[in-house]
Order: structure tokens, then C-alpha cells, then sequence
């Protein structure tokens, strides 16, 4: 009986650590491995957010975040349209890409020193620098958040901007009712059909929910700041060379604006790159040579990317504001490629 049980406990630790060493071996995996084995790069997006990631009824997928990522699978996988994009919704979105569902998230997200250390993921930096702001109808007579005391706020659920509006509240001593909602469709029909009095989120989200109200001009911003949003890319924090290549690529990004090198000037084969990449950089990262040029041929630099989603040609008409180059005046700066 004795050698029967030793028998068992003895294979139960054989199957244990057969277990474990799988796992291991799935896990050894590196992210860039994964995803050309695939063959497909896969990218969190908001469901919907005019300017930064937008489904057409033709469905495709255009915006400032979905660019960033085919910047990304240009660089992995050498193919801009290698891109895969599954939408979340903001309690969704972290989940997708810890279980690894997800391979980058894009997704107008805030980047905080909580969520990078709790959340087991890892922000890339700084792609978009937005402020939380508040948005009332123009017939209502609020001129200054102060008169927001006993009003509704509208706010989307799941997101750092509920504790940055209590906060915000609480500062100023303004007593206001928060109705949460689940999605941002559902958040514009709420605040349209006056369930609330207000919509607090990020200015440049809420100029996109603008467009779509059915009087975008009957609407007004209060000139009082909720918060600053830097919002960015994540991954996780687990493979610490994928973070490097999709940090990289942000960088490069910003880079080959600063040194004005566009899309048009990648594409000329007689024209020699205005940024270079040390070669050691590329095979620590497993980048092939010329990478960084087939992005920006493909995709084009920062500036390129926020014009035509978001700037002033575009329909949101944004302007540059804090997300100019820092040589304009900006707060947009990215290391030195060297």
C-alpha cells in the first residue's frame, strides 16, 4: 500500500512538473516570435472614436491609433495591412491583453503609475497628450464648472476619468451626481437626450462625440481642466523586447518628424534615410534591415499621422497644442535614435 501511494504521489510530481515545463515553453515564446508565426499583428481599438480608431461600413479600420499599430506590424511583420484590429471596450481592454487575446493595445489610453504597476502592463509612452474637460449644452446656461452643483454628469465607465472628476469636484466643492454608462454610444444618447447635464472625458473625445451629436454647434466646452491624460500604447510587461521593438516604434515615429522626413522621401530610392538604426539594435530586437524605412513609407512620421486623422485638414480639426514637436513649442520629444 505504502508503494502504491509513493508510486502516485511520485507520478503526480512528474505530471506536475511536465505541466509546469510547458507552460514555461509556451510562455518562452517571444511576442514578435508569436505574432509573425501568425503572420498577422493583433490590436486592441476603441469601439469606435472618431479620428483615433473608427470601423467604415466597408469595414475598414481608420484613425491615429490604428495607424500606430500598422506602424507596428510594418515593422514586425513588413506589411502595413498584416493588422488585425478587435475593438474593447474600456473594462474589456486591459483583460484582452494580459490573457494575451490582444498583442498591443492602441486605444486613447491614460497612462498611469497605478495601472503600470498593478495591471501587469507596460505603457510605451506618450502618443497623444489630451486634458479631461467637460462638454454642456450652450442652452443650459452653465458658463463655469461651479455651476455644475446639483447637475448630472455623464462619464464612461471603467476609465480614470470617474476619480479624476471626483477629485476634481471635491477640490472645487462642487456637489454633482456622476451617472456612469457603458460605452460611448450609449454615453452620447444619454447626454442627448438629457439624462444628464453634462459629458466629462478627454477634449479631443469629446470633440469626436461632438461631431456626432445632431447639433454639434449647440454644445460648448467649460474652460476649467479636469486632469491631464497622457494616453499611449500598452503592452505587457512580460516580454520586456516586444516593449523595446513597439517603443521603438513610437519613437521613430516622433524622430522622423523632427529630422522632417516623410513618407514621400522613404519611398524615393535614391534618397538616403534621414534617420539610421544601429545595426545592433535590429538584431537585439529581431528587426530586419531597412525596417524603420518601410514604416514611414508606409505610414508616414507623427506629424503626417495627426494630420490627416486629426488635425486641422481633418474633420476633428485639432490643432497641434501640446502634441507639437517640442522644437514648436510642444511637449512632444522622443529619445535620440543612437
Amino acid at each position: 500500500m505504502l508503494n502504491r501511494c509513493r508510486k502516485q504521489i511520485s507520478f503526480a510530481i512528474t505530471f506536475a512538473t511536465i505541466s509546469v515545463g510547458l507552460c514555461h515553453a509556451a510562455d518562452a515564446q517571444s511576442t514578435v516570435d508569436a505574432v509573425r508565426k501568425r503572420g498577422v499583428l493583433v490590436c486592441g481599438v476603441s469601439e469606435g472614436l472618431e479620428g483615433f480608431s473608427e470601423k467604415s461600413l466597408f469595414g475598414g479600420w481608420s484613425g491615429f491609433d490604428t495607424d500606430f499599430c500598422r506602424a507596428v506590424a510594418v515593422a514586425v511583420l513588413g506589411d502595413a495591412n498584416k493588422t488585425k484590429f478587435v475593438p474593447l471596450s474600456a473594462t474589456k481592454r486591459f483583460d484582452a491583453l494580459t490573457s494575451g487575446e490582444i498583442d498591443v493595445l492602441s486605444r486613447n489610453t491614460t497612462w498611469t503609475m497605478e495601472r503600470e504597476v498593478e495591471l501587469d502592463i507596460d505603457f510605451v509612452g506618450a502618443s497623444y497628450i489630451d486634458v479631461q474637460g467637460i462638454m454642456v449644452p450652450r442652452n443650459s446656461g452653465i458658463k463655469h464648472a461651479a455651476q455644475l452643483k446639483n447637475k448630472t454628469i455623464c462619464i464612461l465607465k471603467g476609465t480614470t476619468l470617474e476619480e479624476n472628476l471626483r477629485s476634481f469636484l471635491r477640490k472645487n466643492r462642487i456637489s454633482a451626481n456622476l451617472l456612469f454608462v457603458s460605452s460611448r454610444r450609449k454615453l452620447r444618447q444619454a447626454y442627448e437626450g438629457s439624462s444628464c447635464d453634462a459629458y466629462s472625458s478627454d477634449v479631443s473625445a469629446l470633440v469626436s462625440e461632438q461631431k456626432g451629436l445632431s447639433d454639434p454647434s449647440s454644445h460648448i466646452f467649460l474652460p476649467e481642466y479636469v486632469s491631464k491624460e497622457p494616453l499611449g500604447p500598452v503592452v505587457r510587461n512580460s516580454d520586456p523586447q516586444w516593449r523595446e521593438i513597439v517603443q521603438l516604434v513610437l519613437f521613430l515615429l516622433i524622430n522622423a518628424e523632427e529630422v522632417e522626413w516623410t513618407a514621400t522621401q522613404a519611398k524615393t530610392a535614391n534618397l538616403t534615410p534621414k534617420i539610421d538604426i544601429p545595426e545592433g539594435i535590429n538584431k537585439s530586437l529581431k528587426l530586419q534591415s531597412g525596417w524603420h524605412r518601410a514604416v514611414i513609407s508606409q505610414i508616414g512620421n507623427y506629424g503626417e499621422i495627426f494630420e490627416r486623422n486629426l488635425g486641422e485638414g481633418s474633420t476633428l480639426g485639432l490643432s497641434r497644442g501640446l502634441n507639437a514637436l517640442w522644437l514648436e513649442g510642444g511637449a512632444l520629444m522622443a529619445p535620440p535614435i543612437r
